[in-house]
């Protein structure tokens, strides 16, 4: 393995908010070997890392660090010291020991041609360690070898980025070279932002030079496909529901999860104080986006199920323990109201015939409409029973129920028995029902009118 060293001390500054202000060359090369530049974030995640730490204690950290770059890695020792500055933290970087070596190419004669070929694929460089995080994304000079337009960040996670698709087979290659430390190509994978954007993956396995894996380098190259004429957005929701799911997703679900990250940020203040009424306000900004996420998640799963071919699985669930499991997951929000639940006991099984992420998805709906509709300080009640070959759940709740002329008409789309408050879509119901009727149950409503409500979800018993 070769290894050469940077005979100097090599410099940088940063912002405390890691945006690079300056760096001697073998860093600033670095920097934008990994896709960044100066007066941008530092694109080198182990720096940025000690960055931020830096600015955040106000003292003096010295560490060593490992940074990939496309001719193989650098070992670095970093100091790095906080200066009080107009604008805040101004970081001192120097690197007083670099040493780049080679990553090796382990294996067999056989194993090292497999690398070479994958090396030599088209498309644009990435390499991840072996937690599967981007340490580095390079693009080449033909058009093939261009970055995405959203190319992943240092420090991402690949199977975040990368959406790998089966072969004909049900095989994938990446899988099989991760598994057998190998080489591998033709892995096609779609990109998690653009589902309709595909890349055709290689690489090959790093080995330091005790044999241990260090992680793998490889090749991204663009699918192109030939594409259809546009349509209109009323033609394309009546005759391709499923490109509409993809085009909603794509264009809402995204921004709305930065937004979402962005405002929990800010009001949990992770970054520094704030004004209680901005914090407030961020909070509010959260909560509206989730409220519109849940919005995007009922109306992707209205084009799903209203689809002539939508089918489910059938497999054996256990109603007791998805009740308990689902009851689990709004905790927290039961907690907010003070609203006590009660689930089976943990001894308590109830089997039936559905499919597990469908039925968890129903009861979801129905403890979270208890939880909101109902007063704060009350109970939900989660109780399974099996009556004449069908395992039932009830969701129990002490709200104003339900009038006899409106339970039929509660599972109508969009309808929301005149309810003004922002609780939901009027779609969780609708979806609910057909889910259920799909799986060979229902969903029925009973209990007196002012004296709560009782939603009996229904599906064929097990044996």
């Amino acid at each position: 393995m070769n290894m050469s060293i940077h005979p100097a001390i090599v410099r940088a500054t940063a912002r405390g908010d890691g945006t690079l202000l300056s760096a001697d060359p073998p860093l600033l090369a670095l920097q934008q070997e990994a896709g960044g530049d100066l007066y941008g974030p530092l694109a080198i995640p182990q720096l940025a890392a000690i960055v931020r730490l830096t600015a955040r204690l106000g003292v003096t950290v010295s560490r060593p660090i490992v940074a990939a770059a496309e001719r193989g890695d650098i070992d670095m020792w970093v100091r790095a010291r906080a200066d009080d500055g107009p604008d805040g933290p101004t970081i001192s970087l120097s690197v007083v020991d670099w040493h780049e070596r080679t990553s090796v190419i382990a294996g067999s004669d056989n194993g090292r041609r497999e690398a070479d070929l994958a090396a030599l694929a088209d498309g644009w460089t990435w390499q991840i360690d072996t937690q599967l995080r981007f340490q580095m994304v390079l693009a080449g000079t033909d058009p093939q070898s261009a970055l995405p337009v959203d190319p992943p960040l240092p420090g991402s996670r690949f199977s975040g980025y990368f959406q790998l698709l089966a072969d004909e087979e049900g095989d994938m290659a990446i899988l099989r070279g991760f598994t057998q430390r190998r080489a591998f190509r033709e892995q096609i994978a779609a990109l998690a932002s653009d589902p309709d954007s595909e890349v055709r993956l290689s690489g090959f396995p790093l080995f330091d030079l005790a044999g241990h894996l260090v992680g793998y380098r490889g090749k991204a190259c663009p699918i192109e496909r030939a594409s259809a004429p546009p349509l209109a957005d009323n033609a394309l929701l009546t005759l391709y529901p499923a490109e509409f799911g993809k085009r909603l997703d794509r264009s809402l679900r995204q921004p709305l999860g930065r937004i979402i990250a962005n405002a929990d940020t800010i009001s949990a203040q992770l970054e520094g104080p704030l004004r209680p009424d901005y914090a407030g306000y961020a909070g509010d900004i959260a909560a509206a986006g989730r409220h519109l996420m849940a919005l995007v998640d009922d109306l992707a799963d209205l084009q799903a199920i209203d689809r002539p071919d939508f089918t489910v699985i059938s497999e054996e669930v256990d109603l007791a323990d998805l009740g308990r499991r689902a009851a689990g997951l709004l905790g927290v929000k039961a907690l907010d109201r003070q609203i006590m639940i009660h689930t089976p006991e943990a001894e308590a099984i109830l089997l039936a015939m559905g499919e597990f992420r469908r039925v968890l998805q129903i009861l979801v709906n129905l403890i979270g409409n208890a939880i909101r509709y109902s007063p704060e300080g009350s109970q939900v009640r989660i109780a399974v029973e099996r009556e004449h070959g069908q395992a039932r759940i009830a969701v129990i709740d002490q709200g104003p129920g339900i009038a006899i002329d409106d339970r039929e008409r509660i599972f109508e789309k969009f309808e929301r028995l005149g309810r003004d408050d922002p609780g939901g879509s009027g779609l969780g119901l609708y979806i609910s029902r057909r889910l259920a009727r799909a799986m060979g149950g229902d969903i029925a409503i009973g209990g007196t009118p002012g004296e709560g409500a009782r939603f009996i979800l229904s599906l064929p018993a097990k044996g």
